[in-house]
C-alpha cells in the first residue's frame, strides 16, 4: 500500500508535467525540450526560497512564474530570431543548467528541516484526524503524511485540469488550439500566431516548473540533475493517456494525460519492486516509451488486417 500511494502521489505531481508537454507537443506540435530544464528550474527556485524561509505557497508560485519565463524565452528565440523549434528548446535547456546552479548555489538543496506544502498538508491532516499516527484505508495502515500529500496533490491536479479545460473553451484557448491545427487560417483572421505560441509555451513550461516545485517539496530536496529525461516521461504519459481514453475531445485528453502519468509511474514502481536495478530506471522508462509508441500502431494494423479465408 505504501508503494501504491507513493507511486500515485508522484504520478499525480508529474501529471502537471504531462499536461505541460501535452500543450507543447500536441496543441502546437512544438518539440519543446525546455521541459528538462524547466522542471529543475521550478524545483531550484522553490527550494532556494524555502531555504530562506519564504512561505511555501509563495515559493511554489515563484517556481511556476520562473517556468513561464523560461517558456517565454524559448518562444521568443523561435518566433523573433527564427531559430528552429528543437534548437530553441535545446538552447534554453542548456542555459538553464547553469542558471539552476547559480540559483541553488550548489548541486543539491535539502528541504527536510524546512516548512513545505507537504509538511503543511501533514499538519492539517494531523489536526483533522486526531489520534493514531496511521490511518486505516481498506484495512491497510497509511501514514497521515502520505494520505495528506496524496489528497492535496489530487485536489490540485483536479483544479489545474478543470481550469485548463475551461481555458480552452474561451476565445483565447480556442485560438491556441486553432493555431496548432492551422496557423495560416489564424493569421488570416488577424490573430498574432507568434503571440499565441509564446503564451502557450509560457503556460506549458509554467505547469512543468510547478511539477518540479511540488516534486522537490514531496521528496525533500532539489537536485540539479532531477530534470534529465523528464520530457520523455511527459510524452510517454500523454501517449499512454491517449490510448486509454480513445478520444480526441479536449476534456478526455486532459484526463487521459493525468491517467497516463499515474499508470506510467505505477509501471515503473512495479518494475523496481520486482528487483530491477534502480540504475536502469532511465532504460526502463525508454522501454515503456517505446512500447507506448509502437503498440497503438501495431494494434491498428492487427485490427485492419483482412481475415484469411477458411480452408476448404
Amino acid at each position: 500500500m505504501i508503494l501504491l500511494i507513493g507511486a500515485t502521489s508522484i504520478g499525480l505531481i508529474l501529471a502537471l508535467l504531462a499536461l505541460g508537454v501535452y500543450l507543447s507537443f500536441r496543441i502546437f506540435n512544438f518539440p519543446d525540450i525546455t521541459a528538462d530544464g524547466s522542471i529543475t528550474l521550478g524545483a531550484a527556485v522553490t527550494a532556494t526560497l524555502l531555504a530562506h524561509h519564504w512561505a511555501p505557497a509563495v515559493a511554489t508560485l515563484a517556481g511556476f512564474a520562473a517556468g513561464m519565463v523560461a517558456g517565454t524565452i524559448t518562444g521568443l528565440l523561435h518566433t523573433k530570431f527564427k531559430i528552429n523549434e528543437l534548437l530553441s528548446g535545446i538552447l534554453v535547456m542548456t542555459a538553464l543548467y547553469s542558471v539552476n546552479l547559480h540559483i541553488m548555489g550548489k548541486s543539491n538543496v535539502p528541504l527536510l528541516n524546512e516548512s513545505t506544502l507537504a509538511s503543511q498538508a501533514e499538519q492539517v491532516a494531523s489536526y483533522l484526524f486526531r489520534g493514531p499516527a496511521d490511518l486505516n484505508v481498506l484495512g491497510w495502515p497509511v501514514s497521515i503524511r502520505d494520505f495528506a500529500v496524496l489528497s492535496g496533490v489530487l485536489a490540485l491536479v483536479v483544479l489545474v485540469g478543470l481550469l485548463l479545460y475551461l481555458f480552452f473553451q474561451t476565445n483565447l484557448g480556442t485560438a491556441m488550439r486553432a493555431t496548432g491545427d492551422n496557423p495560416q487560417m489564424i493569421r488570416a483572421l488577424g490573430v498574432s500566431v507568434d503571440y499565441i505560441l509564446i503564451l502557450g509555451l509560457a503556460l506549458s513550461n509554467g505547469l512543468i516548473a510547478l511539477a518540479g516545485s511540488l516534486l522537490a517539496q514531496y521528496q525533500g530536496f532539489a537536485d540539479v540533475q532531477m530534470g534529465i529525461g523528464m520530457v520523455v516521461w511527459g510524452l510517454a504519459s500523454v501517449i499512454i493517456g491517449e490510448s486509454l481514453v480513445g478520444g480526441r475531445r479536449i476534456g478526455l485528453l486532459i484526463v487521459g494525460a493525468v491517467m497516463g502519468s499515474i499508470l506510467f509511474r505505477q509501471l515503473v514502481a512495479i518494475a523496481l519492486r520486482w528487483g530491477l536495478n534502480p540504475n536502469d530506471l532511465k532504460l526502463i522508462t525508454a522501454g515503456f516509451v517505446f512500447v507506448a509508441l509502437v503498440a497503438p500502431a501495431l494494434l491498428r494494423k492487427f485490427k485492419s488486417a483482412p481475415a484469411k479465408p477458411a480452408a476448404a
